[in-house]
């Protein structure tokens, strides 16, 4: 393609001036990307100064305003115009009636009163409108009801009515009027068009010269698919790949031998409404209507003398250059896109089929097809972008989230390409010694960089059962006490084992993945033995026929416990106090913390019973006080009740002081208890 030189990037649109004469632009090249977006460019031979057409589907204008590209070697662009698409709102801006008197005759008449109309049918009539006003009639015969417009109008006569519907025809006296209502409905079937729009672009130069125009628009998410045929000889390294691209031509044109390029990658795609007219909301502020301002009347005498005053006028300059001087086009650059320079890809066995030509860009893959494609507008296309061996290794992944006991089909494929391979699906055959090919499943396939490698699982592996066991053992290593919180430093290990029963027939390489811990350590197998993935330990595992294997994932990590000795209860403290892993300077502490706190324990028991007699005597006081109140005065039986609370009364005194005595022996041992604590240190 011939050096080309970039003119124009249209990020607005002006009007053109009348061209002579509009050249044809021709569709070449077509470029889809898995952005859910395509390029689109056309070329045209030009001489001299030309007009190029170019229609575009109206739903495409917005992209197409946004992207529009023109290159020229040695020519120049001018104005790009098309069609505006004004709102509903500015047409009805400046009209004497808005949008909803278009819905009617009826509604239209309502909204136009007084304005001159001429009636023609039964009779002609001339004047002004005054009023419409529906009404019901009944039909003869019991027909029904039917609705009927009677309008009335002020003639030179005077007022005269006549129906809607029985009139011929009506008209609008007032060129203007009529002119308005025309220009109204014609907006209205223009806003609701679903067509094209055609881009008037007008080029400059001398001489003949190819110009190239460009955009890209909304296109179909081109699809990949792949066909990867394994060999079934034991010890095969390699499959034959073959790449294929699902595309669909939704663009509303033809393409004729179109240069096709299909790009993988992720970019950033927007849309932007750039067709649509807006207008920027300005605040309103209020008019400044000044006060009148009345002067008093000076009745005072004036000093004699002569006011003199003046002011020096100042002089200055003003520098009248040119500010907006009009830019130097752009110096000659290289095209849009570079040029592809991969190599086809080796031709599989089983068809020769020419596969496209593949480039690393920085953020992407780019296919180029060797030969210019023919798709209808509503058709889809089949073509194959890769065709190559690449390398493959057959094993059988054991993944518990799938199933739990039989792992998967599956090939281990090496990208060993200068390019990446795309996402998609893939169907598997495999080819037998005799050459016999068969299907064996389908697989789905992440984007595959090269010299990166995937997983590709197709089919369970039920001739391998995979039995998993668990174990976790924690030993307590060591133990100290620091100002009474204990400290137990702990080694936890934890053992994953599978046990691997294979074929009866024929050797497996199973491949074992492991999820990798956050604060373990690996003790078995060493690391360098297996692959490092962010989340994941690999491992494969040959397994002869009919034999079992074991393999065991090891793990470890310290753990501490505190244990605060304040707060602890008796039952944890006798059992740290008779574990086996506890030091002896440890238990000694232990158990003098016991005997502590069992000395402590009886203080309040004591209290306890003390408090309960003192509880059982002021019930029983109740009690008597209430019979006194139902003896008779200076009775037997009330000397004894009295003689009753005063025997009751000593003893509560003794007793309030044996408790008083105790509460402070409680505080006593809880003040050791907590002391001892406290300075414990080991």
């Amino acid at each position: 393609m011939s050096k080309r030189r970039l003119l124009l990037t249209v990020a607005a649109v002006w009007l053109l001036p009348d061209a002579a004469m509009a050249a044809e632009l021709t569709l070449k090249r077509v470029m889809l990307s898995t952005g859910g977006v395509g390029y689109f460019e056309y070329e045209a031979k030009v001489t001299g100064d030309e007009v190029l057409e170019l229609p575009v589907r109206l739903d495409q204008v917005d992209d197409v305003m946004k992207s529009l590209v023109v290159y020229d070697s040695t020519g120049g662009v001018g104005e790009v115009s098309l069609p505006g698409r004004q709102p509903l709102s500015d047409v009805f801006r400046d009209l004497p009636f808005d949008q909803n008197a278009l819905a009617s005759p009826v509604a239209l008449l309502d909204a136009l009163r007084g304005a001159e109309i001429e009636v023609t049918g039964a009779r002609k009539l001339k004047g002004r409108i005054l009023s419409v006003t529906s009404e019901q009639v009944q039909l003869p015969n019991n027909g029904g009801l039917v609705t009927r417009t009677r309008v009335s109008i002020m003639t030179a006569a005077g007022v005269s009515q006549f129906l809607l519907e029985d009139t011929d025809s009506l008209t609008f006296s007032d060129p203007a009027l009529q002119a308005a209502v025309d220009k109204a409905l014609t907006a209205m079937a223009e806003h609701g068009a679903r067509d094209e729009r055609t881009l008037q672009l007008q080029t400059f130069g001398q001489g003949e010269r190819t110009v190239y125009v460009a955009y890209v628009v909304e296109a179909p998410l081109w699809k990949t698919s792949y066909r990867l045929t394994l060999d079934s000889t034991p010890g095969a390294k390699t499959a034959d790949l073959q790449g294929w691209a699902v595309l669909e031509n939704m663009s509303g044109e033809d393409w004729n031998d179109v240069e096709l390029t299909l790009v993988s990658g992720n970019p950033v795609t927007f849309r932007q409404a750039l067709y649509n007219t807006y207008y920027v909301e300005r605040p309103e502020v209020p008019v400044e209507v000044l006060g009148r301002v009345l002067p008093p009347v000076d009745e005072e005498k004036q000093m004699a003398g002569d006011l003199a005053g003046g002011y020096a006028k100042g002089e200055g300059e003003y520098d009248d250059r040119a500010r907006d001087a009009a830019p130097a086009p752009p110096a000659a650059s290289s095209p849009y896109y570079a040029e592809s320079s991969g190599t086809v890809s080796p031709q599989p066995q089983e068809a020769s089929i020419v596969a496209a030509a593949s480039n690393e860009a920085t953020t992407q893959v780019i296919f180029t097809f060797p030969e210019p494609v023919t798709v209808a507008s509503g058709h889809s296309l089949l073509v194959p972008f890769a065709s190559r061996e690449i390398p493959a290794e057959a094993v059988a992944y054991f993944d518990p989230a799938t199933h739990p006991s039989h792992p998967l089909a599956t090939v281990i494929l090496e990208n060993d390409g200068e390019t990446g391979l795309p996402p998609g699906v893939i169907t598997l055959y495999e080819r037998d010694a005799k050459g016999s090919v068969a299907y064996v499943g389908d697989a789905r396939l992440a984007a595959l960089p090269a010299g990166e490698t995937r997983l590709v699982s197709y089919a369970l592996d039920q001739k391998v059962t995979v039995r998993q066991d668990s174990r976790d053992t924690q030993t307590v290593n060591q133990v100290k006490v620091v100002n009474g919180v204990m400290m137990l430093i702990s080694k936890e290990v934890a053992e994953d084992s599978y046990e691997i029963e294979g074929a009866a027939k024929e050797e497996r390489t199973v491949l074992l993945e492991h999820p990798r811990w956050s604060g373990w350590t690996l003790t078995q197998p060493k690391e360098s033995e297996l692959e490092t993935t962010p989340d994941t330990y690999r491992v494969l595992v040959k397994v002869p026929a009919g034999e079992t294997k074991t393999f065991t994932f090891g793990f470890e990590r310290p753990v501490s416990q505190a244990v605060y000795l304040s707060s602890i209860d008796d039952n944890t403290l006798t059992y740290y106090l008779e574990a086996s892993y506890m030091p002896d300077k440890v238990k000694q502490q232990l158990a003098l913390l016991v005997n502590l706190r069992g000395d402590l324990a009886d203080r309040r028991r004591e209290l306890q019973t003390i408090e309960a007699k003192i509880n059982q005597i002021v019930a029983d006081q109740g009690r008597i006080r209430q019979n006194l109140q139902s003896v008779p005065a200076e009775s037997d039986l009330q000397r004894r009740y009295l003689e009753q609370l005063g025997q009751q009364e000593d003893e509560l005194a003794k007793l309030r002081a044996d408790a008083e005595a105790k509460r402070k022996e409680v505080e006593a041992a809880q003040a050791a208890v907590a002391d001892f604590v406290k300075q414990l240190n080991i």
